[in-house]
């Protein structure tokens, strides 16, 4: 079993950054990917950022050149620096990986429980 665990929201105002972390803990043989997704009231779910195993790395076009992803692979963790946040920002913010818990079991989806980012004056 695979835990993510997620750290950083809060109550920013337009302009400001916030940076977001998220750890991954426990039965981990390798971990194919970590990102980002948010969900807004009324919206769906849609992805902010991801980060493969590989280096690739993709954005969402609204949060290009505002937001940077990162990871440290050998804590397990992906980190999200939310910089120039805008209202249309506010969103419950979820962790997600695509992890391998054995090398003949997955990968697996996980995702963390979510925190909120909210962006107003």
């Amino acid at each position: 079993q695979v835990q993510l665990v997620e750290s950083g929201g809060g109550l920013v105002q337009p302009g400001g950054s916030l940076r977001l972390s998220c750890a991954a803990s426990g039965t981990i043989f390798g971990i194919h990917a970590m990102g980002w997704y948010r969900q807004a009231p009324g919206k769906q779910r849609e992805l902010v950022a991801t980060s493969t195993g590989g280096g690739s790395i993709a954005y969402a076009d609204s949060v290009k050149g505002r937001f940077t992803i990162s990871r440290d692979n050998a804590k397990n963790t992906a980190i999200l620096q939310m910089d120039s946040l805008k209202p249309e920002d506010t969103a419950v913010y979820y962790c997600n990986a695509v992890v391998q818990s054995r090398w003949d079991q997955g990968p697996y989806v996980y995702w963390g429980q979510g925190t909120q980012v909210t962006v107003s004056s």
